[in-house]
């Protein structure tokens, strides 16, 4: 066997030759000074054995002072001692018991790490959200929130590499800058990514799993009808607020029409027909997937009259701060509801509840509420033949409604009254 001395000592001849250890290792010494590292082997397949050579790498002597991970990064070099070749004979040695080439082996292993650094979390995100049964508009919303709050993050890592500690670290800052309600949502796709990277042998586990419950539950009732008081108080703190007009907008058109949030912050011009103080959100916009014509009190047309002073050259009546060719994000709300104090008492998505509470009590039909609120009649056999839009019933009711709000805002303790039956 050999030694150290051996091998470093070892002088260049006119041709190669070799120094041989044990079991199939050899030292060969190149004219050029090379040393390098080879393992003969025997490998028999189908009854047919052959002999050959696999490449480890090439000698050196152990540095003096080396740490444990310089040493590793010299063996990914392709640098090894004699007492490592020794340990790299042993693992070729095992590959060759089983049957496999151990060069075959380590040219699939180093594909399978040039796949795995391919691979990123960003990737599979990408390709989450493409597979997914969802709507266009359900698929946009779901990446927006992705490319927000987790890829800048966690997007670059290789899916592999991503650990409880960096989804964690993701958690923690969606609920401090977006709320726990995003926080919650980027916790369910990014478990969604990693269902999909395992199960298709990208990725061994899922670590959102163990940080699951590393963050206090949201247990906001966010769909809480709010109060006359608080809806006045609402309204006046956000008229107060100072922020950008498209957001300011977005949320009172929200209030004016009661329609969902990314209904209003996604409008764009050509839905709108002011003269006619009709609003047309097409299907394709729409939970249901059926246009939806919504009744515009005054106070909706005369802001949007002026409003599009300012950003009718564009698409979208609110489009979005850094690029203007897309709508403005439901995070704005959020954001200003936060600066606001008001997030954990009220999201934007409690604006429905309360409006359909607030004109039940006011006394409107249920049929005309549900309407505006694009809600399915449950019952089938009505369904069938209840196709009433009850459209000029609502422009009376959302009218009220608006002048109730304005009067709310203003800090009148106005109880709503009950609609004059026939009204």
């Amino acid at each position: 066997m050999l030694t150290d001395t051996q091998c470093r000592t070892a002088k260049p001849k006119n041709k190669p030759y070799k120094l041989s250890d044990d079991k199939g290792l050899y030292l060969e010494v190149k004219p050029n000074g090379v040393k390098a590292w080879r393992y003969r082997f025997k490998l028999t397949r189908e009854g047919v054995t052959k002999e050959s050579v696999f490449a480890i790498g090439d000698y050196t002597s152990a540095p003096s002072g080396e740490t444990p991970e310089e040493a590793k990064a010299r063996r990914a070099g392709g640098r090894f001692t004699l007492a490592e070749a020794r340990e790299e004979r042993i693992k070729a040695r095992g590959l060759v018991k089983q049957g496999i080439n151990p060069a075959h082996n380590r040219q699939l292993e180093r594909i399978k790490r040039e796949q795995e650094s391919a691979t990123t979390f960003e990737a599979v995100a990408r390709e989450w959200v493409s597979l997914k049964d969802w709507e266009d508009v359900t698929k946009a919303r779901r990446l927006d929130m992705l490319e927000r709050v987790v890829i800048p993050k966690i997007g670059a890592l290789p899916v592999r590499q991503v650990t409880p500690v960096h989804i964690l670290d993701v958690l923690k800052t969606a609920q401090e800058k977006n709320g726990p309600s995003v926080a919650a949502e980027a916790k369910r796709a990014m478990s969604g990514v990693f269902e999909l990277a395992v199960s298709t042998l990208r990725a061994d586990t899922d670590p959102v799993y163990p940080v699951r419950k590393a963050l206090p539950a949201n247990k906001t009732q966010h769909k809480r009808p709010l109060g006359t008081a608080e809806i006045g108080q609402l309204l006046r703190d956000v008229s107060g607020h100072g922020g950008r007009h498209e957001t300011l907008g977005a949320f009172r058109l929200m209030w004016w029409t009661l329609c969902r949030p990314s209904e209003a912050v996604e409008a764009q011009w050509a839905e709108f027909d002011l003269e006619a103080a009709i609003w047309r959100i097409p299907a394709e916009r729409m939970k249901k997937r059926k246009e939806h014509v919504i009744p515009l009190p005054l106070q909706a047309v005369e802001m949007l009259r002026a409003l599009h002073g300012i950003t009718g050259h564009h698409s979208h009546v609110f489009p979005g701060r850094d690029d203007r060719k897309k709508p403005m994000a439901v995070a704005s709300f959020r954001q200003m509801l936060n600066v606001l104090s008001w997030s954990g008492k009220f999201s934007p998505h409690a604006t429905r509840a309360t409006g359909s509470t607030r004109l039940n009590e006011m006394g409107y039909s249920p049929d005309w509420i549900e309407r505006q609120l694009a809600h399915t009649e449950p019952n089938a056999v009505r369904r069938t033949y209840n196709h009433a839009d009850y459209l000029t019933d609502r422009a009376k009711m959302m009218q009220q409604w608006a002048d109730m709000l304005d009067a709310w805002q203003k800090g009148g303790d106005v109880v709503p009254l009950r609609k004059i039956k026939g009204a």
